[in-house]
């Protein structure tokens, strides 16, 4: 294809390209730089190029004349008026001033951030669609982090593993596996339920979500695998902590999803897999713990950064978190809370064996954890603005459940 500009109107020469080969494209370039109203002139050699270049014409909108052999193209406004009354998305940097839009419009609907939407294009209902609901300013970071920090279950754990611990503390892992799995069960789903319902234009959180969905599922298969390692089967699962956790499912705001599920309960797991990875009786356990707290770590970093932007947008939200703490902590006042058997499989990993010694030192090692789950739940409110007389308080109605 060959192009001239001068004086005379701007020609190109399509050659032997039909326009079921592509033809289309160079006319489409060569009047794209022309101004509605400007002439191209067109020759080609290729059979049967002029009705073709015809029927193209009309259905762009242009104007075509013909000078013996030589086609003259005018460029037409109906593909300019195509995008007339067409919304921007936002800007394409998500660093640069006003890129994310304070409330996403509808009409924009699955078309990337920084896209020009054809008017006339579906409406979309996101429920989350404004910005104060569901953003932070640091989930890119967090997702980058995230996509660094993936593990592969099958070659970061030693599955190999021989146990050599009693069959009593065996049966303690097993009990608190379970209770665990059906915790991460909650993680899960409780993101998994809003993910759906934001809008594209904050594809940051979704992105960050998205990928602490993958951490959640990789952590039930771990517990599960190590559950059933010697062909064991999960254990007790009781009324109480299903409560506990369907408070969690049954919350429809986002925000105070975020923070009953990660910045309290999540935030108390970190510590719990903490001390699993320090008295766990055997490698495979310590290792999957540790793996697995660094992600909760994550997750609850993902939530507070949303909770301390939303309280900056809306300071009134605080009084919201203190009505949810103490609404849940009164509606499971009834429920048996953490189940015996979970404590006191607790001791029993922190104790090592059945000695009295032993369990003495277990006991001290869980009322530590207990006191560090407090402590770090304080210390979270503290950050989100509660004075501490308050944040003591609060850190004290939390679920005997941990989440």
């Amino acid at each position: 294809m060959t192009q001239t500009v001068g004086c005379s109107p701007a020609a190109i020469d399509i050659e032997q390209l039909g326009f079921d080969a592509g033809a289309h494209l160079l006319v489409k370039h060569a009047l794209a730089g022309l101004a509605v109203g400007g002439q191209l002139r067109v020759i080609g050699q290729g059979q049967g190029w002029q009705a073709q270049l015809a029927h193209w014409c009309r259905a762009q909108g242009h104007a075509l004349a013909w000078e013996g052999e030589t086609a003259l193209v005018t460029r037409g406004s109906a593909q300019a008026g195509r995008w007339r009354g067409a919304a921007a998305t936002g800007h394409a940097d998500p660093k640069a001033h006003g890129a994310v839009h304070d409330q996403a419009e509808p009409g924009w609907g699955l078309a990337a951030r920084g896209a020009q939407v054809e008017a006339g294009s579906p409406s979309f209902a996101f429920r989350l669609d404004r910005k104060e609901e569901v953003w932070c300013d640091n989930a890119a970071d967090l997702y980058a982090q995230a996509v660094a920090a993936q593990w592969n279950p099958d070659t970061a754990l030693d599955w190999a593993v021989v146990f050599t611990h009693p069959p009593e503390i065996e049966e303690a892992v097993r009990q608190v596996m379970t209770y665990m799995v059906e915790n991460e069960n909650a993680a899960l789903l409780v993101p998994a339920r809003f993910l759906g319902q934001i809008h594209p234009h904050y594809r940051e959180m979704q992105a960050a979500l998205a990928i602490q969905l993958a951490d959640e599922a990789r952590h039930i298969d771990v517990f599960t695998r190590r559950i059933r390692k010697g062909e064991n089967e999960p254990a007790l699962s009781t009324a109480g902590g299903q409560a506990s956790l369907k408070t969690l499912l049954d919350e429809p705001d986002f925000s105070m999803a975020s923070f009953l599920l990660a910045v309290q309960g999540e935030g108390s797991f970190v510590h719990l897999l903490q001390f699993l990875a320090e008295y766990g009786p055997d490698v495979l356990t310590r290792q999957m713990c540790r793996l697995a707290a660094r992600d909760e770590a994550r997750h609850v970093a993902l939530g507070m950064s949303h909770l301390l932007y939303r309280l900056q947008q809306e300071p009134a939200l605080r009084d919201r978190l203190v009505r949810a703490m103490e609404q849940r902590h009164e509606g499971l006042s009834g429920t048996a809370g953490l189940n015996e058997e979970v404590f006191d499989a607790l001791i029993l990993i922190g104790a090592g064996g059945l000695s009295p010694q032993q369990i003495t030192q277990g006991f001290v090692r869980v009322q530590a954890l207990v006191q560090d789950m407090a402590g770090g739940r304080m210390a979270r409110l503290v950050r989100l603005g509660f004075d501490r007389t308050e944040a003591e308080r609060l850190a004290q109605l939390h679920t005997r459940n941990f989440m």
